[in-house]
């Protein structure tokens, strides 16, 4: 079997794919680098991830980029139905929703106020500040209301979504506290006590 090398900065979204090995006890090889931008600027690192980003993962000849994708794939090859409801199902459906709502809705705006801190330093535009912030909460709202009553995404139990958004909302609540969402947050505090949350996060 091919080793698993996963390149992982701490608390960058390689953490995503790192549960997930945690959680199924898949073998892999964590990657420590830099997070310099001269690093990741660099031929050496843009040949694995040609837009300068963390993480990339490989397994034998298959190089990848996106961490969410890497979850899936993984899943794919060495889940063996562990950690994914029955395919075609509702609940897979749901899975699929909340993997892509983690990254593409919720990862997004919080993702931008530190890009947005980071080009403009002190001359911050608070307007878009703002807007980022407002459509964090939006999203909590969401994940607020998905989560009453129950402890994961969906009634299979903990399941590959709750990786992907596990992250998120560990992103998301550098921006917004997750008070005002009693619910989210218990969640949160269900997933961040995970002995592979915690591995991770290293």
């Amino acid at each position: 079997m091919p080793v698993i090398t996963i390149y992982h900065v701490p608390g960058t979204r390689s953490v995503r794919p790192i549960w997930l090995c945690e959680e199924l006890g898949i073998d892999y090889k964590k990657e420590v680098i830099s997070f310099d931008a001269s690093f990741r600027a660099s031929p050496e690192w843009r040949r694995l991830n040609p837009v300068g980003k963390v993480p990339v993962m490989t397994d034998g000849d298959l190089t990848m980029f996106e961490s969410c994708a890497m979850v899936q794939v993984l899943l794919d090859r060495y889940g063996e139905g562990r950690l994914e409801p029955q395919r075609g199902s509702d609940d897979h459906a749901l899975m699929q929703q909340w993997s892509w709502f983690a990254e593409s809705t919720l990862a997004r705006p919080a993702g931008e106020i530190v890009n947005h801190r980071r080009v403009f330093g002190e001359k911050q535009i608070p307007e878009v500040m703002a807007e980022m912030a407002d459509r964090i909460r939006l999203c909590l709202t969401a994940v607020d209301k998905a989560v009453t009553g129950r402890d994961f995404l969906v009634d299979y139990g903990f399941c590959a979504a709750d990786i992907n958004l596990g992250y998120s909302l560990h992103l998301a609540r550098g921006h917004v506290p997750l008070d005002d969402y009693p619910n989210a947050r218990a969640y949160f505090e269900r997933l961040a006590a995970r002995p592979g949350f915690k591995n991770a996060l290293t």
